[in-house]
């Protein structure tokens, strides 16, 4: 009976309208007992999925009120003796009475555990590997080289409890209130070295931790954003006929700079939904929140789209991470690699909303990228649409892609989604194997939005089918190992030295982080042939855009690579050829 509820739950949450049918379902589901986890998890997403996807205020509430009462129905379960193992899955992590236990790297693991403190522990009996120990602990433990260097079994763990005693009262001995994991990050923290290897040395010992997530809002069952407004859905949803060009065209999105502390509060909350999945990405982990912008999507859609800090930017492409919130509801992300007017996007729906509006919200990302970074060329990686991701294969990514209008960057493979959409056109009950979509899945796939020098519609061809800035690495390596005898120092200082002087810039003049950008920026100028003969208009435009980069956002050091047509033959050239 349960079970039969349950299906119908999953059933009807997607058709609209329903909004009465939907409510009749939760109070009788609000009654019913599941004993097993898979059931639950099924359960717990349906839920989710009509929060963030609402019929009514009435649909709403109870979806609410359903959702409060996991955390008991996850302890029920655990007192039955059930298996908890299905609530550890990555997709459906994060729910509500359960724990996570995982190797997040060092930056996230201090982060969470400022941010959770006790909540957060090292699970000792996840490791295996000693080894990594006999490395790193030294450092920090007196003479514990004495064993690691000699002997097999060494008891490292007592040596860490022997570091946390303290004298108490009446003169007994008793460990410090800090536990392993905050004296571990206490110890690694006063190395005398850089954050990137602080972060190496932590990394490398393999540890991995437990968060206890208990009942509160951090976990995917009761995070939420705050919404004045909610937007009902009793009509159907948006999930076919999307048109990139027709978003594109529309009239601006409302776009607003949150404050810091509005910043700091959405950069929190990305950084928490995405530990929750067992993830980490880096446009999350160092997000600036003096630089995030919020734009209203419309149909209860907002977007967060936060930039890098200054201290963490990549060397060439402006780095961007987004977050999508449906009606208060952590929905997805979006990670964004601008250079130029080329941007290489990954994007992602959580897997409890894939049955919701997602092109229609790819394409507000898009429409948003577009508004707020000037750029065209939209590039999708071949891991997104299957290439050595099966996850992507089976959920038929290359033809989600490809339906709004992407094309494959690789002749041959263009000739192959012909033939495809014509079997298609004969059969519309033909699918695409999963040998086809991976052959598909081998290229990257690129859409180009008007306006621009060539669009989809206009050509089968751009001037950035053949780039990557991966070409613009490689060419600096060859060069380093063919004139500078392979010494990485000497490359750098002499392209500094050239570029300095090309384009008038007074390294000694910047702060360590500019020089940094500076530095890597320069190992690509000074490839460009003819930098001496440019006009000093030029050359004066291209010293602006090496300052930019280390600037207040990233948005301006893209816009004026954009302005520099020079710049941008010159680069697209040398990251086209192999």
């Amino acid at each position: 009976m349960n079970e039969r509820l349950l299906a119908k739950l999953e059933e009807v949450k997607r058709r609209r309208p329903g909004a009465r049918r939907v409510a009749v379902l939760l109070r009788r589901i609000r009654g019913a007992r599941f004993s097993d986890a898979e059931s639950l998890v099924r359960l717990h997403d349906a839920l989710l999925f009509l929060r963030a996807y609402p019929h009514s205020r009435e649909v709403l509430r109870l979806s609410d009120l359903l959702l409060s009462e996991f955390p008991a129905r996850v302890a029920r379960l655990a007192t039955s003796g059930a298996d908890l193992s299905p609530f550890d899955h990555p997709e459906v992590s994060g729910i509500a009475g359960t724990s996570i236990t995982t190797d997040y790297s060092y930056d996230v693991v201090r982060w969470l555990a400022k941010r959770f403190g006790r909540r957060v522990s090292i699970d000792w009996s996840l490791h295996e590997a000693p080894d990594r120990l006999r490395a790193a602990w030294p450092a920090f433990l007196p003479l514990l080289e004495e064993e690691a260097l000699e002997d097999a079994n060494v008891p490292y763990l007592d040596y860490l409890r022997a570091a946390r005693l303290r004298r108490g009262s009446g003169g007994q001995a008793r460990l410090r209130g800090e536990d392993d994991l905050a004296w571990l990050l206490s110890r690694i923290e006063r190395l005398p070295l850089s954050p990137r290897e602080k972060g190496e040395r932590y990394d490398a010992l393999g540890i991995s931790v437990a968060w206890d997530l208990g009942e509160g809002r951090i976990t995917r069952t009761r995070m939420r954003r705050s919404e004045r407004r909610i937007f009902f859905h009793d009509e159907p949803l948006r999930r076919h006929g999307v048109s990139l060009e027709e978003e594109i065209a529309s009239p601006p999105l409302p776009v607003r700079r949150l404050s810091r502390r509005g910043g700091e509060a959405v950069v929190e909350m990305t950084r928490e939904a995405t530990a929750l999945r067992y993830r980490e990405y880096y446009g999350f982990t160092f997000a600036d929140p003096a630089w995030v912008l919020a734009a209203d999507a419309g149909r209860g859609l907002e977007i967060f789209l936060m930039g890098l800090e200054r201290g963490r930017r990549l060397p060439l492409r402006a780095g961007f991470a987004g977050f999508f919130v449906k009606n208060g509801v952590p929905i997805g992300y979006i990670e964004a690699l601008a250079f130029f007017e080329r941007v290489e996007v990954g994007f992602n729906i959580y897997y409890a909303f894939r049955e919701g509006e997602s092109a229609w919200i790819f394409a507000r990302v898009v429409k948003l990228l577009r508004q707020v970074l000037g750029v065209t060329s939209f590039s999708i990686d071949p891991y997104q649409i299957g290439h050595e991701n099966e996850e992507a294969i089976h959920s038929g990514a290359f033809w989600f892609y490809r339906k709004l209008g992407f094309r494959s960057t690789d002749p041959g493979l263009r000739e192959l989604t012909a033939r495809e959409e014509s079997r298609i056109a004969a059969d519309p009950s033909y699918r695409s194997s999963d040998f086809v979509l991976r052959r598909l899945a081998s290229a990257n796939v690129l859409y180009e939005a008007p306006p621009s020098p060539r669009s989809e519609i206009r050509s089968p061809e751009s001037p950035w089918d053949r780039f990557h800035v991966r070409n613009l690495s490689l060419a600096v390596v060859r060069r380093m190992s063919t004139q500078f005898a392979g010494d990485a120092g000497r490359i750098r200082r002499a392209s500094e030295a050239n570029v300095a002087r090309e384009l008038g810039v007074r390294a000694a003049s910047l702060d360590p982080t500019e020089r940094r950008c500076f530095s890597d920026l320069a190992l690509v100028l000074d490839l460009v042939p003819g930098l001496s003969r440019w006009p000093r208009a030029d050359k004066e435009a291209a010293a602006a855009i090496l300052r930019a980069k280390a600037g207040f956002g990233e948005a301006r050091y893209l816009r004026l690579l954009q302005r520099h047509a020079r710049l941008r033959a010159a680069l697209l050239r040398l990251g086209s050829l192999r």
